[in-house]
């Protein structure tokens, strides 16, 4: 089995950021950088699974259809939480249980955004 190794991302964190905003930048970005593939993965089987026809939608279109796609379908979204959440140390997982919802929130944000900048690999 090929182990991934978490990245490290320089210069995301600045004096006078929150806990929260702290986490976000040293432990859901790289970890979401390092699935980036599943991530791309696990959305074109959704779109093929659904029979989407992404590739005939104006970039607007494609745009709001990751953001319905997040926001409507819950066991997808839940899904890609798992991919994330699934990575952290229990100390990571204490200020999870402690943030969940705030750290939900920001954590699919990061990953529409990673799969919008990203349609062109979806071919």
């Amino acid at each position: 089995m090929n182990k991934k190794k978490r990245p490290l991302l320089q210069n995301l964190l600045q004096e006078g950021t929150s806990e929260i905003e702290s986490f976000q930048n040293t432990t859901i970005r790289p970890i979401v950088k390092m699935q980036h593939h599943l991530l791309l993965n696990s959305f074109k089987n959704y779109l093929q699974k659904r029979k989407i026809d992404f590739e005939n939608y104006s970039e607007k279109e494609k745009l709001n259809q990751i953001n319905s796609i997040f926001t409507k379908d819950i066991a997808y979204k839940n899904i890609s939480l798992g991919f994330i959440v699934g990575h952290f140390s229990i100390q990571e997982c204490d200020l999870y249980f402690k943030y969940s919802s705030e750290i939900h929130k920001r954590i699919i944000k990061i990953i529409q955004q990673r799969i919008h900048d990203s349609i062109s690999e979806l071919k």
